[in-house]
């Protein structure tokens, strides 16, 4: 298969970059983001855009992918609703909206977060924006969309939040987080079962478009055919 790839550089989109390159049935993963991953792989085609929401500029080149892994995402601290919905529902629709017709077999993988609000309307700024964001992916005519909302997830292989206060948060809980997920492998999930379940996904489906923690940490225990 061939992937595209949103948001490799941040703490996720490691995961899922280092997921695919190891995976045998993935011919090309191509990234597009503000910046390079660095990393060299013969299977690794990167495209460095400075504005996102400009991606049809580069049309020609986003065609032929059986999948898109939306990993791209900030923090909603210190934003107003306005600002933070510019850069989650704008920017993803803007992107989303540009790769539907161009690959109408594809699968479009959106990293959402636990507690998002499908009304759209709910207290909580960031899980409604998150919500409408959702639901206006699903209403376009990709292959399938699923929408991946995981809790706390444990980064692994070397993996750093480029989010100052989550990697605090992960520097601080890092002796906990390994023996927590042993004993709650359904509510901490991990960078590596992150790029796992979307590739399975791609794969053969998913029994619902929206995949809590447990739905995602099942689905990455299913064996490729």
């Amino acid at each position: 298969m061939n992937v595209l790839l949103f948001g490799a550089t941040g703490m996720v989109g490691q995961g899922v970059l280092q997921e695919c390159l190891a995976a045998p049935d993935v011919a090309l993963v191509q990234t597009v983001g503000r910046a390079a991953t660095g990393q060299q792989h013969p299977g690794l085609r990167e495209i460095v855009l400075a504005d996102l929401f400009h991606c049809g500029a580069i049309a020609s080149e986003l065609k032929g992918f059986d999948a898109c892994f939306f990993c791209l995402g900030v923090s909603s601290a210190g934003l107003q609703e306005s600002d933070y919905q510019r850069l989650t529902y704008d920017l993803t629709l803007a992107v989303a909206r540009t790769l539907a017709p161009l690959n109408p077999g594809m699968t479009f993988v959106y990293v959402s977060g636990a507690g998002t609000d499908s009304t759209g309307r709910g207290r909580q700024m960031w899980a409604r924006v998150k919500g409408r964001t959702e639901n206006a992916l699903q209403q376009l005519p990709f292959k399938a969309v699923y929408l991946f909302r995981p809790g706390i997830i444990q980064p692994l292989h070397g993996i750093r939040s480029k989010t100052p206060s989550y990697q605090f948060f992960y520097s601080l809980t890092r002796p906990l987080l390994a023996p927590l997920r042993k004993l709650f492998p359904n509510s901490i999930l991990s960078t590596q079962i992150m790029g796992q379940a979307m590739l399975n996904a791609v794969r053969r489906g998913a029994p619902k478009a929206v995949l809590e923690s447990r739905d995602i940490c099942l689905l990455a225990e299913s064996v490729p055919a």
